[in-house]
């Protein structure tokens, strides 16, 4: 009995002893996403409190994306009217003078080139096009120029097309031609019926063009017969050959047959081929490409400037805010997280906003004489390029960030 009391009290007393339970470990730190969202959110809290300071930002993305992109859609509406005839002619290779590298006439090329293209397979036709600078006499006594195109009826190889008076049939009257309504009072107000003198040749208005004004005189159109006449051009030269390839012959492969064919006394390009052609020289050989290369650099390093500046000032004018985040736990990675947030925001609302503008700006300024070309591509890369920036300009605000120490919130 005594043994079992002693026992029991023993017991008792290492119970009494025994150590407490484990306490329950501490939650780890938040998970990664949980820390994004929350940086976002507080971020986007942020913008929308500095009201002023959040328009300024927007203010520098909306004009970055307006500038670069007039002067983009100015530049690729230049290059478009330079492939306007080769987009527009129906032919699907060209042969060409030797050397060519733009759209324009050359040394003019021999009909043997005509009759061989014309027997090769896989060619629905081929025919022959002139291309040439006249002037028109207008009634002032003044002249002006347009770039004549000869073509042969009634194929119309070449055009004339987006015909607004007339049809392309009424090139098969003897002395007429086809001229482009926007240049009608520039040419001493011509109508339907009104006789101009064209290169000391009297001829007789049949038709209208709308919008055929490359990056030259705008063209005229006349019967290939009459433009010889006209530009006093042999019966067995021509300027151009053009050729439609039949369905499913790739224009590739047979203007490669045709080269092989005629020898190194012309040039065959494919349609395609032919527009890079030119579009290489013009930016190789000519200004175009630097002078609005510059401009357009020019509107996005302003825009650089003035979103850096002012996510900068709004980084500085919120340290103790920053500061009291970072007291509370906050890493300078997190922070980052935030301002990558509100540039990424700034970059969609202002490319947003300013690519409305800039889309309304070309439809308001288009005109057949200047059109702002805008393509889907570049839209997608107003996006992809203004984030870049946007993303770039709070890196610099973050080298601030990441100096502050959380207990200037104290002093």
């Amino acid at each position: 009995m005594t043994t079992g009391v002693f026992a029991s009290d023993a017991g008792d007393a290492r119970a009494a002893v025994s150590p407490p339970p484990a306490a329950a470990p501490l939650p780890s730190r938040a998970s990664l996403a949980v820390r994004w969202r929350a940086m976002a959110r507080t971020g986007l809290r942020m913008m929308l409190h500095d009201k002023l300071k959040m328009l300024g930002t927007l203010i520098g993305v909306v004009f970055a994306v307006i500038l670069a992109n007039q002067q983009l859609g100015t530049f690729m509406g230049l290059l478009q009217k330079n492939v306007l005839f080769l987009r527009n002619s129906g032919a699907d290779v060209w042969i060409a003078p030797p050397g060519t590298t733009q759209f324009q006439s050359g040394k003019p090329i021999s009909d043997v080139a005509l009759m061989r293209a014309r027997v090769m397979p896989d060619v629905e036709w081929a025919e022959p096009l002139l291309l040439g600078s006249v002037t028109v006499a207008t009634p002032v006594g003044g002249a002006e120029p347009v770039t004549l195109i000869g073509v042969r009826l009634p194929i119309k190889g070449g055009g004339p097309w987006n015909m607004v008076a007339g049809t392309p049939e009424v090139l098969a009257r003897p002395d007429t031609m086809i001229f482009e309504d926007a240049d009608r009072e520039k040419l001493g107000g011509l109508n339907l019926g009104s006789v101009r003198e064209v290169a000391g040749h009297k001829v007789t208005v049949g038709g209208f063009t709308y919008g055929l004004i490359p990056f030259a005189p705008s063209f005229a159109f006349a019967s290939y017969d009459l433009a010889r006449e006209l530009l006093k051009t042999p019966r067995d030269r021509m300027n151009f050959v053009m050729v439609k390839a039949k369905p499913g012959t790739d224009p590739v492969v047979l203007a490669r047959a045709l080269q092989e064919n005629l020898g190194d006394e012309v040039k065959v390009m494919a349609k395609d081929d032919y527009a890079k052609t030119v579009y290489g020289y013009l930016l190789r050989a000519t200004p175009l490409g630097i002078t609005f290369g510059t401009s357009t650099l020019f509107g996005l390093i302003v825009g650089f400037v003035i979103v850096s500046l002012s996510m900068f000032s709004a980084v500085v004018d919120n340290l103790r805010e920053f500061g009291t985040l970072k007291a509370l736990g906050t890493t300078t990675a997190d922070l980052a997280k935030l301002l990558f947030v509100q540039s990424v925001a700034y970059a969609l609302v202002g490319s947003t906003i300013g690519l409305a503008l800039v889309s309304n700006l070309a439809n308001a300024i288009r005109s057949p004489r200047l059109a702002l070309v805008l393509l889907p591509q570049t839209f997608g890369a107003t996006f992809f390029v203004m984030t870049a920036l946007c993303v770039i300009a709070s890196s610099l605000a973050l080298l601030r960030l990441h100096r502050l120490e959380p207990a200037m919130v104290f002093r």
